[in-house]
């Protein structure tokens, strides 16, 4: 969310940054902010000014009883009574319009950094570098399902049964191999100085709408009926919505947290969820890094967040690279964002696993998020996150890079302590 003072000071600029995210149809959402900030100035200026004329009759009224002059006291007297009524208009005003300079603030998109490439969808985001070399192997790789399923290690047909499409049941050294990578996932972040959290896995509505958009909301969050409660899309919304409503003392910066949680999404126009796969799914888990920090730190943070990423993937053998997103694929709330996508040798392209995203000021200042200077002067920090690992989809990369041709399962040097030892993962 934008500074109403910041929307005030630059209209065009922040019209020109919804022209660049391809969202004309809230150019006139600036506007009606502007005359919404104009009327409660002159609502405050007004009450100020019927204030004193208030406070002058008042005084007139008393020397007028004094003198005997009941009369044009009574008459005074209705006077004040009219300005009583229009300071309690004018009071319901001053408090009606805050509200609705909020509802408009939260539509319309943050600033975009300058280095973000302007493109109207995904189509149009730009491959930054190449980590790894992509091989297609000599043999035929099958698809995920197939490989998981002659590993006796997915069961979609009783998931279906018993929770629907976008479900499934992982077993065996399938199984196994999940919570693998999760477990190292955690590790690797500890070792890079992260702290290590496990948050609530349903949180309020004035977190979610703190963390993230109106339209994410409507299309990604669970609610739990009867309760304001959403099932978490991600860790990210809980650990942001950790530091609602605090003063940091700035030494504490930056908070460099990494976080596991399960994560639920009704992945709403995924055009047909799949029978048989475990791309796009309504549960899975997943590994995150959060990072709270000073506003001049947070570029440098970002690319700490997506090499980490990086990292990962590479000491797991699997090529990856790094995609910038263009402005119209930028959420609202994002200043920069980039894709780590994986290598996948059965089709032969990239396909996104992670997502590091800089928000800016955005969500501190949605949740009230402030640090406090040693001067006692207080800013909102920068936020972002980015996904270490989320294995459901990561794992469809690990089995392509990690397949021998007799359908058996490589298991890279870095996972085997995690995996009780184990090289390989035979056909059952």
């Amino acid at each position: 969310m934008l500074d109403k003072k910041f929307l005030r000071a630059n209209p065009e600029l922040v019209k020109e940054n919804i022209r660049k995210k391809f969202q004309d149809e809230k150019l006139p959402l600036v506007d009606e902010v502007i005359a919404l900030d104009k009327e409660f100035r002159n609502a405050q200026l007004q009450g100020d000014q019927l204030r004193a004329e208030k406070k002058a009759k008042s005084k007139q009224i008393g020397g007028l009883m004094a003198k005997g002059d009941k009369e044009g006291a009574e008459a005074l007297q209705a006077e004040v009574v009219a300005i009583n009524e229009k300071l309690t208009a004018l009071k319901n005003r001053e408090k009606e319009i805050p509200e609705e300079i909020r509802k408009i603030m939260l539509v319309i998109p943050n600033i975009i950094d300058v280095s973000v490439p302007i493109g109207k969808d995904d189509s149009e985001n730009v491959e930054l570098e190449r980590f790894g070399e992509p091989v297609v192997p000599d043999f035929e790789v099958p698809y995920h399902a197939d490989i998981m399923e002659k590993l006796k290690g997915v069961d979609f047909a009783s998931a279906r049964e018993t929770s629907g499409k976008g479900f499934y049941y992982l077993c065996g050294n399938i199984a196994r191999l999940h919570s693998a990578i999760l477990s190292y996932a955690r590790d690797f972040m500890i070792d890079r100085g992260f702290t290590y959290y496990i948050p609530p896995f349903m949180i309020r509505s004035e977190v979610v709408t703190g963390v993230m958009s109106f339209t994410e909301m409507e299309n990604m969050m669970y609610k739990i009926e009867g309760e304001d409660l959403y099932l978490i899309g991600t860790s990210e919304h809980s650990m942001i919505g950790k530091f609602i409503d605090t003063i940091i003392p700035e030494e504490e910066l930056p908070h460099t947290l990494t976080s596991y949680s399960p994560c639920f999404r009704k992945e709403v126009g995924a055009h047909g969820m799949e029978e048989r796969g475990i791309y796009r799914i309504h549960q899975f888990e997943k590994q995150e890094m959060i990072v709270v920090c000073k506003p001049e730190e947070s570029m440098q943070w970002f690319d700490v967040l997506w090499k980490n990423s990086v990292d990962f993937f590479r000491t797991l053998d699997i090529p990856v690279r790094t995609l910038e997103c263009c402005s119209g694929d930028l959420a609202d709330l994002k200043v920069k964002s980039l894709d780590v996508e994986a290598w996948s040798p059965r089709q032969k392209k990239y396909f996104e696993v992670g997502s590091c995203s800089n928000l800016g000021d955005a969500q501190a200042r949605r949740l009230d998020i402030r640090v406090r200077k040693e001067d006692g002067t207080k800013y909102f920090p920068h936020t972002l996150n980015n996904t270490v690992v989320a294995p459901p989809r990561m794992l469809i990369a690990f089995l392509e890079n990690n397949l021998n041709e007799d359908g058996s399962i490589r298991i890279p040097e870095a996972l085997r302590p995690y995996m009780g030892g184990m090289e390989v993962i035979p056909v059952a």
